[in-house]
């Protein structure tokens, strides 16, 4: 059976279910606030839980191409960076991932001037544990002191009380990782975090982590051409947690990614009126309902093609074509 093929997925439609929020804002406030929260673009995508009580769209933004070349340094359109920020929150984008060393500093500190007061119901999730030597460089250090300073810097950056969700960037092979996630866990019984994440872990990491301290996520490299993680998204589907996938496109353009050899997200995009890119967003989100897809962008025009893809509905010989 031939799959139906909707109508391309314009800017036009963005905006006019944006102006959709408005109507809402003529009922009274509660159900504004639910309606709107349906209506919004991102809101397509369907939501998820962390850590029991973070209601949250599957459709997130990651923060980290907002800053220079090499993920160093300013932007090189600061005005855009910020336009993006609060567009993403205008289409519905309720869970935004940064991390300190993303600059370092200068993505928390655009997501700062660019949308606090933060708005209610906007989770900002943020890492700590990787130091930048320079553009393009990652070292480790996971231990206590650097990990509690990193902390109550990003609170400061963030201006926030509490962290939602905090993430060990990467386990630091210097120093014990019961020590690293120990710091978290004083930092989280202090009232600085509400929960904690692991980034970049193999399954017997999660494993050793989840033994030290309530685990709520797992941000790993995933996407249509890297699957290499597909072991610990199993574990986080079984165990109900979280799973970000970083990269959450592989390399290429809007006509082919490189890894599309078979032409099948070629065939879905033309099948369903999108790009390429966003159709393997579509996959992700077809792929696992604890799936959280993070794309980031410095381009408004290309945030708003990355949310439409929440609306894109992946036929089950589609999903089966794509593995």
């Amino acid at each position: 059976m031939r799959p139906m093929k909707p109508s391309p997925l314009t800017r036009r439609q963005l905006l006019l279910n944006a102006s959709a929020i408005g109507m809402a804002s003529l009922a009274g406030p509660l159900a504004s606030a639910r309606t709107a929260r349906r209506q919004v673009p991102a809101a397509a995508a369907g939501t998820l839980t962390i850590g029991g009580d973070l209601v949250v769209n599957r459709m997130g933004f990651g923060a980290m191409r907002l800053t220079g070349p090499g993920i160093w340094g300013e932007p090189k359109d600061a005005v855009e960076a910020r336009r993006v920020l609060r567009q993403a929150v205008e289409l519905g984008v309720d869970f935004i991932d940064t991390a300190d060393a993303y600059g370092p500093e200068v993505s928390e500190r655009l997501i700062k001037e660019a949308l606090h007061p933060y708005p209610p119901g906007l989770v900002i999730a943020t890492k700590g544990g990787s130091l930048r030597p320079g553009p393009d460089q990652w070292a480790q250090d996971g231990s206590p002191a650097h990990l509690r300073e990193a902390c109550e810097a990003s609170l400061r950056r963030l201006k926030l009380e509490r962290i939602d969700l905090y993430q060990l960037h990467r386990i630091d092979a210097k120093v014990p990782v019961a020590d690293s996630l120990g710091e978290l866990a004083r930092l989280q019984k202090d009232g600085k975090i509400r929960h904690i994440g692991v980034s970049q872990v193999s399954v017997d990491e999660l494993a050793t982590a989840q033994r030290i301290v309530p685990i709520v996520s797992v941000q790993n490299r995933y996407n249509a051409a890297d699957r290499s993680s597909a072991d610990v998204l199993a574990v986080c589907e079984r165990e109900r947690l979280a799973f970000i996938p970083w990269a959450p496109i592989a390399r290429g353009s809007a006509d082919k990614l490189e890894a599309d050899s078979g032409h099948a997200l070629e065939e879905v995009a033309r099948a369903h009126g999108v790009n390429v890119l966003q159709a393997a967003l579509a996959w992700l989100l077809a792929k696992s309902p604890i799936m959280l897809p993070i794309p980031g962008t410095s381009s408004v025009t290309h945030l708003e093609e990355d949310i439409a893809a929440a609306r894109v509905r992946l036929t089950a010989a589609e999903l089966v074509a794509l593995g």
